[in-house]
């Protein structure tokens, strides 16, 4: 899913906060509804995905046959880290630095920095106001991802997911830290693909 800000979308203004990139989010699937569909949602977006399927429980609308969500903490718990999205940019950016998955070469070139500072600043602004509403998503089969070294995201973090969403079917830790599905690429499809083979009938792909 392409966000506003980002790749083709480069020049459309991010969205900031959770609520209303759910609203947009849950608006631009509803031609798809008639297929079976599931969510996967890395960090900030694993937390978008889980809000998602209770926005569409909540509006009658057919839901994903299931949730894979990766490196997120589950949202009931208290915030580990100092909020980023506010800072100064030269500050900004030193944490960023820090926290992983950001090519060096957009660091190193103050056009790049430019041009993605809008949409990154919205995704941690979205990210570090976001506040859990206390509801549970029921009846839907959840599976969590993390990275064994991930210092952000421990696996009591991932395991407490279940509190949330009784569904919880398993927690998986592959080899790395909070970006670990670059180098685990393969590892991941090949499990979302046999998770997935359980809940969406028929022929399956999964993009890599």
């Amino acid at each position: 899913m392409e966000l506003p800000g980002r790749r083709a979308r480069l020049r459309e203004t991010p969205i900031r906060q959770a609520e209303a990139l759910v609203q947009a989010t849950a608006g631009a699937l509803s031609a798809l509804q008639d297929l079976p569909f599931a969510f996967f949602g890395h960090s900030m977006g694993a937390l978008l995905a889980f809000e998602l399927a209770l926005h569409l429980r909540r509006a009658g609308q057919p839901g994903p046959r299931a949730l894979f969500l990766s490196a997120a903490a589950a949202p009931q718990l208290p915030r580990r880290h100092r909020p980023m999205w506010n800072l100064p940019d030269a500050e900004f950016l030193k944490e960023l630095r820090h926290y992983g998955g950001t090519p060096e070469e957009v660091f190193a070139d103050p056009a790049m920095v430019s041009l993605f500072l809008p949409a990154l600043r919205a995704d941690f602004e979205l990210f570090d106001t976001y506040a859990y509403g206390g509801a549970t998503l029921e009846d839907v089969p959840l599976y969590v991802y993390g990275g064994r070294d991930d210092v952000r995201v421990t696996p009591g973090s991932l395991r407490a997911w279940g509190e949330v969403a009784p569904g919880l079917q398993a927690v998986e830790l592959f080899p790395g830290g909070h970006f670990y599905l670059h180098e685990q690429r393969a590892a991941l499809i090949a499990g979302l693909r046999r998770e997935l083979q359980a809940h969406v009938p028929g022929h399956l792909e999964v993009a890599g």
